[in-house]
């Protein structure tokens, strides 16, 4: 008798219970991921959700991946997509077939709750790169793991690193760049002999590297950077013979490298800068696949191996600041694609090795204050791609091969402090990047040729203490991005160019022992940016320019020369002790050391032009002292006004106004005038519903050419610049909505002048409050609340406007204060809008303000939101010291950045330089800051935090919450950024 007919309805019956399941499974995935969609945001419109509906089955969603069998959801691939808001993970853990949740590279927030712990089936998480806050839970039973992505995520505590004994099947561990709690080095992970890759760097480890590292004998790349390890490098670590990666940069390992180091024969990628490691590299020679070697910042010493020129891959090379010496191999990056070397600071003999630029590929060489020898090879004179080139402070000898000179891609020539001769030559005019040349203290001789106002960009030009003869070109007011001139200690002659006022950025103007005759340009008074101007030690005659005394001089030296007749009484200063000596034909009413001025002396057209000056000046004061006795009321002011308010005037408006174009014009007078700035005067104009505003008055073009000829305007570069700046800062602010950025109400414009109408800002600036006769006494919690929004402000500029807006002019004089003392960052006169076409992290420009300006000004002309975030690290440095960003007591040429990173050697002396202002009890909290602002102030951008993260930053160390950040190091940022996480997170 068959069994047929028996089992039919019972498979039938099984069939229709597992149509069910699956359908009430399928429902309820539906309705997990639909839970998913709506809660995440996706701002940059990236269309990832269009796909996303209850029409459409969810094995066509957009990122999402099923099983071919029963339908169900296997993957959710999200990772970035610029996706914000929080994560429902109670309603994804509920796909029971999820091995793969990828989320990376997005703007997650929220705290990561207990209920990831239901993703059982889990074998791929990656929540990295996001904005994650709170402890990481407990994740135990996510023992199916095999890739585990949390770096960069922003979470803090105390890692759950017991979670990780079930986690046996680990292949990629990646949990760095996190400010977790202190913690000695988990042993647990050492039981994960499966990992091939282990990503811990900058997550707060302390203690020493354990000798069981080398039990993880699968590893291919081991990354332990910026934590607090000490002492040596373990032996065993010589048995991760797989390892193409070892990063262990930013610690403070000592001793020597193991015995046994090189048989490490598969390492591409060897970096242990910034420790304490000492010892030869007579290990590296085995490490023949290198194509990186950073060791820079140790105590190395001895020779570095030969056989390092024989390596056929590497690429980037770094050893500075060490006690190397012997030759550098000569035959070092000819068999490669060289791009880098910087073995700078340290005793290396020797000639420069020819044959790095071999292959056409190397942008920077970098080899100063070493006891080199030998001409500069001439090969670097086809060296195209080179950016930079830094030999100074050395013995090098002969003449500059001329290419080197005309170098298109070149940003910097520095070959100061040796003993090169010969010219600069023509050649010079194809530098169209140069921004730095640096030649002081050489044998250079000749004169400087005219074609150096073809290299347009240069910034600092420094030709000091060398032999250079004949006249300063006239054409060098071509140079408009020049901000320091040093000519001195030459035998230049002839007279001062006047075009040299044309260079409107000049800061700083030496030509003091030269042979120069003629008079001093009077139109170097139009130079408002200058701050120090010497003269001395040479033939200039004439009377002293009354136009200096518009200048703000930290430096003024005209002595030892042949001038006469009258010292403007403005310069006969004690600030100017000195300035005027050796100038027999001198005299001054106010100063000890030079004869009264007799009634025929100095120039009688200037004293008749004085005189009547003054005598115009009474004249006009009398009638203004009429008007103002005659016009008492509003109505008699505002006809006082109507020559004002005839001029065809334009508002636009970017806010619903509560005021007319007649109130802002009618208060543009000098009762309500509060402040000069560079770019324009400011006026507190006091409505009559009690609301003040705020008006910048901006000239369109210099009010006093106004009677000049037209032809003489191209003289006035100083109008022009201002209605860049006011352009630039409409354009800036009429599309920004931020409470911690200054609001524009609108702008009104005329043919001569524009106003702008902000927000009024009662309690001034932050440099007024730390730092003028109308301080205050700052409380931390005050002092951490403006360093937060001033912070959040900048996040917004950088991170939350259609294209980033970089500042370029962030200082604590650009922090306004409101009446409740919050922040509003002010002043965009400088300010650049990212464009989509720009280049893509940089605009090219210098600007900014001394003691506030990022390094790398210094020697590219790259501009990029990086250069804010150092800016803002010095003002978090003065909302801890309460000093300025410039001090004398920081020492020559020091400012508050180098002065603090001395400061770092105990607790003591950091404790020592936190203002006495703050209470001992929030010292501690200072600190947390302060370690923050050591982290913005890093001197190469890439190590800078974003101001995204340094908002993070800053929100952890609110009083009384811990933060886990390196102090003891200058540069202790993240030295490859997201470097790590784009290797891990495929």
């Amino acid at each position: 008798m068959s069994s047929e007919p028996f089992f039919r309805p019972v498979i039938q019956t099984l069939f229709v219970l597992l149509f069910s399941f699956l359908s009430l499974a399928s429902s309820d995935e539906l309705q997990a991921l639909l839970t998913l969609k709506s809660s995440l945001k996706d701002p940059s419109n990236t269309l990832v959700f269009d796909s996303w509906n209850a029409n459409n089955s969810t094995c066509n969603f957009s990122g999402i991946t099923c099983d071919l069998t029963t339908n169900l959801v296997t993957e959710i691939e999200l990772s970035n997509h610029n996706l914000s808001g929080s994560v429902p993970f109670d309603a994804i853990c509920g796909l029971q077939s999820l091995e793969k949740l990828s989320l990376g590279f997005n703007f997650l927030s929220g705290q990561v709750i207990e209920d990831l712990n239901k993703c059982v089936s889990l074998k791929y998480l990656d929540l990295g790169n996001n904005l994650f806050s709170g402890p990481v839970p407990d994740i135990s039973s996510l023992s199916q793991l095999m890739y585990l992505y949390m770096n960069m995520s922003g979470f803090s505590g105390t890692f759950p690193w017991k979670s990780l004994d079930n986690m046996s099947n680990l292949v990629e561990l990646s949990l760095g760049d996190n400010p977790f709690d202190r913690t000695p080095f988990p042993n647990g992970v050492l039981k994960l002999t499966k990992l091939t890759v282990l990503y811990l760097s900058n997550c707060s480890i302390e203690g020493t590297i354990p000798p069981g590292i080398g039990n993880l004998t699968e590893l291919t790349d081991l990354e332990l950077a910026q934590n607090f390890l000490t002492g040596k490098i373990p032996v065993e670590i010589t048995k991760l013979q797989k390892l193409w990666q070892l990063e262990l940069y930013m610690n403070e390992l000592t001793g020597e490298l193991p015995v046994g180091f090189g048989n490490l024969t598969n390492l591409q990628r060897f970096d242990a800068s910034t420790n304490f490691l000492t010892g030869n590299l007579s290990e590296v020679r085995l490490l023949s696949k290198l194509t990186s070697l950073q060791l820079f910042e140790n105590e190395f010493t001895g020779e570095l191996p030969p056989e390092l020129g024989d390596f056929q891959h590497l690429v980037n090379f770094s050893v500075y600041r060490n006690k190397l010496s012997g030759q550098i191999p000569q035959n070092i990056g000819s068999s490669s694609q060289f791009n880098f070397i910087d073995a700078s600071e340290n005793f290396f003999t020797g000639s420069i090795p020819p044959d790095m630029c071999k292959q056409g590929t190397m942008t920077e060489l970098l080899i100063l204050q070493n006891n080199l020898t030998g001409k500069i090879p001439e090969s670097y004179a086809n060296c195209l791609t080179l950016t930079r080139f830094r030999v100074s402070n050395n013995s090098l000898s002969g003449e500059v091969p001329r290419g080197i000179w005309g170098l298109p891609n070149l940003g910097m020539i520095d070959v100061a402090m040796n003993d090169l001769v010969g010219p600069v030559t023509s050649d010079i005019g194809k530098a169209t990047s140069l921004a730095q040349l640096l030649l002081s203290d050489n044998k250079f001789s000749g004169e400087l040729p005219s074609e150096i106002s073809k290299a347009n960009q240069l910034v600092s030009l420094d030709l000091s203490g060398n032999q250079f003869s004949g006249e300063i070109p006239s054409t060098i007011g071509d140079l408009k991005q020049l901000d320091n001139l040093y000519l001195q200690d030459n035998t230049f002659s002839g007279s001062i160019p006047d075009s040299l006022a044309s260079c409107d950025s000049l800061t700083i103007i030496n030509l003091a022992h030269n042979h120069l005759s003629g008079q001093i340009p009077v139109n170097l008074g139009s130079l408002s940016t200058l701050n120090s101007l010497n003269l001395s030690d040479n033939q200039l005659s004439g009377q002293i320019p009354w136009s200096l005394s518009s200048l703000k001089l930290n430096v003024l030296d005209l002595s030892n020369n042949k001038l006469s007749g009258l010292i403007p009484e403005t310069l006969s200063i004690d600030a100017y002790n000195g300035s005027f000596s050796g100038n027999n034909g001198l005299c001054g009413n106010n100063l000890n050391n030079f004869p009264k001025c007799s009634a025929g002396s100095g120039d009688s057209k200037e004293l008749r032009k004085l005189l009547i000056c003054f005598l115009g000046l009474g004249i006009v004061a009398m009638l203004v002292c009429l008007a103002c006795f005659w016009h008492l009321k509003k109505k008699s002011l505002k006809g006082q006004n109507r020559s004002w308010r005839e001029n065809s005037w334009d508002m636009k408006s970017f806010h619903l106004l509560s005021f007319t174009e007649d109130d802002i014009l009618d208060g543009i007078n000098q009762d309500n005038l509060i402040g000069k700035g560079g770019s324009g005067n400011v006026y507190k104009i006091s409505l009559e519903n009690g609301n003040d505003l705020a008006v910048k008055h901006i000239w369109n073009s210099d009010p006093d050419s106004k009677k000049k000829e037209e032809s003489t305007t191209t003289m006035l570069p100083k109008g022009s610049r201002k209605l860049s700046e006011f352009e630039a800062e409409v354009q800036t602010l009429s599309s920004i909505r931020h409470v911690n950025v200054v609001k524009l109400y609108c702008c009104i414009t005329s043919e001569d002048s524009s106003l702008l109408v902000y927000e009024y800002m009662p309690n001034g600036s932050l440099w007024d409050r730390l730092h003028t006769s109308n301080k205050l006494v700052l409380d931390w919690e005050t002092r951490y609340e403006i360093a937060l929004g001033a912070a959040k402000g900048l996040e917004y500029l950088h991170h939350g406007c259609d294209r980033p807006v970089i500042h370029r002019d962030v200082k604590s004089s650009n922090i306004l204060l409101d009446e409740l003392m919050k922040p509003r960052i002010a002043d965009f006169g400088l300010a650049k809008i990212v464009q989509c076409n720009a280049s893509k992290d940089s605009t090219h420009v210098i600007a900014g303000t001394h003691g506030y300006i990022a390094p790398e000004y210094g020697y590219t002309q790259k501009v990029d939101e990086k250069s804010d975030v150092y800016s803002f690290g010095v003002v978090l440095m003065e909302l801890i010291t309460g000093k300025r960003p410039i001090e004398p007591e920081f020492g020559e040429n020091k400012d508050i950045v180098s002065w603090i990173s001395c400061k770092l050697k105990s607790k003591e002396t950091v404790l020592s330089i936190i203002d006495s202002a703050i209470l001992e009890g929030y010292k501690e909290e200072a600190i947390k800051v302060l370690k923050i602002a050591i982290l913005c102030t890093a001197r190469q951008p890439t190590q800078r935090p974003t101001m995204r993260t340094v908002v993070q930053m800053l929100e952890a160390a609110e009083p009384c919450k811990l933060v886990g950040i390196i102090i003891n190091k200058e540069d202790s940022y993240m030295k490859k950024d997201l470097k790590g996480n784009d290797k891990l997170q495929k």
